[in-house]
């Protein structure tokens, strides 16, 4: 994918060791998908998005709930609130790969819609879901980023203090996500600083 250079709004989180007020600072963007897809190309044709939402109705209704489907998926704490689910893309190396991202008091938390096969082991393969938890404490900042030449296509890349960059895109509410997430991580700041 090829991305023009800009400048854009760059939200940082203070770490549990780092008391420093929540800042704002400008980050250049610039490429950061070498050999990902491009968003257009993930947005599935008309059928296959009600194929897959109807899909995932029935998966939601069978469990009982996302907020069921999250704690089947994820260890939960007692104290820990589900605030929001998105469908989106998580980028890896092997391309983007579709899911749910769940938002709660405690965590951002991304599991693939569909299994992917990966070696045990044994040297078996099996069926896995990618999965992805990280503490909001542990995440530094959020960056907001976009395609200069398609400014529909946006990203969200999420650094945590040991220095890993997650990369979210083809969400459906991009500014509700972000700040869905913004509200997460500064409820968790709050509750750092009462500690």
């Amino acid at each position: 994918m090829n991305m023009i250079r800009a400048e854009q709004p760059l939200i940082t989180f203070p770490s549990s060791s780092n008391s420093t007020k929540s800042v704002l600072k400008r980050k250049k963007t610039d490429g950061f998908t070498n050999g990902a897809r491009d968003q257009s190309k993930l947005r599935p044709k008309l059928t296959e998005t009600v194929r897959r939402k109807l899909s995932l109705g029935a998966k939601i209704l069978q469990v009982g709930g996302l907020e069921k489907i999250y704690k089947r998926l994820f260890r939960v704490k007692e104290d820990e609130k589900l605030f929001k689910t998105y469908q989106c893309y998580l980028s890896t190396t092997a391309g983007p790969i579709a899911g749910l991202l769940f938002i709660s008091s405690k965590k951002m938390a991304f599991c693939s819609e569909r299994s992917i096969k990966v070696a045990s082991p044994q040297g078996d393969m099996i069926q896995v879901h990618y999965k992805v938890s990280i503490p909001l404490c542990k995440i530094e900042r959020v960056n907001k980023s976009q395609n200069m030449k398609k400014p529909s296509q946006k990203y969200l890349e999420v650094v945590t203090v040991d220095g890993f960059d997650f990369w979210f895109m083809g969400f459906l509410s991009y500014k509700k996500a972000f700040s869905c997430l913004e509200k997460a991580l500064s409820l968790s700041y709050e509750d750092i600083k009462e500690q």
